[in-house]
């Protein structure tokens, strides 16, 4: 039997101003998200469909689910594997297309990951637990584009003694 995970999320529509979706510029995007004990999320569409600029949109999410979901696994890696990061960031970028239809796709996400781990004796094993960080991400395991990879590793110049 497989073992199943599941997660709820609750969407609340915060963007009528009055009088709903009258008309197409009538409301407005903003909506909320949240699971249960957690803080709110404050969301939009994307400003070219009519958001909010300085809200998460869902596009912005699915990127930051991939980028954080290979961070997760990278991390459990390298720490069963002895492996020590002291620092971990990522530029991810994620590429939709819209169709002529109005409706649109994600092309493809290019995760960038800057690690830094404590010797550079391990940046050959730590660049190949990316790639098996990456097969086993449930995220980009569950989506239909291209997930690719772009690493840098580095380890701290000594610090000089005074």
């Amino acid at each position: 039997m497989e073992k199943q995970h599941h997660y709820s999320i609750s969407t609340q529509w915060t963007g009528n101003r009055g009088t709903g979706t009258s008309d197409y510029r009538a409301y407005d995007r903003s909506h909320s998200i949240q699971s249960k004990n957690k803080a709110p999320l404050e969301c939009s569409s994307d400003a070219a469909f009519r958001g909010d600029p300085s809200k998460y949109n869902p596009e912005d999410l699915l990127v930051a689910s991939i980028s954080s979901c290979h961070m997760l696994w990278y991390l459990h890696l390298c720490a069963d594997a002895g492996i020590i990061v002291t620092n971990y960031e990522d530029q991810a970028e994620g590429i939709m297309v819209e169709t002529p239809n109005g409706g649109g796709h994600f092309k493809e996400v290019i995760l960038n990951p800057i690690v830094t781990v404590t010797e550079s004796e391990m940046i050959p094993k730590a660049e190949a637990l990316h790639k098996k960080a990456h097969k086993l991400c449930f995220i980009s395991n569950s989506v239909n584009f291209e997930v690719r990879l772009k690493v840098s590793i580095f380890t701290l110049p000594p610090t000089p003694l005074l």
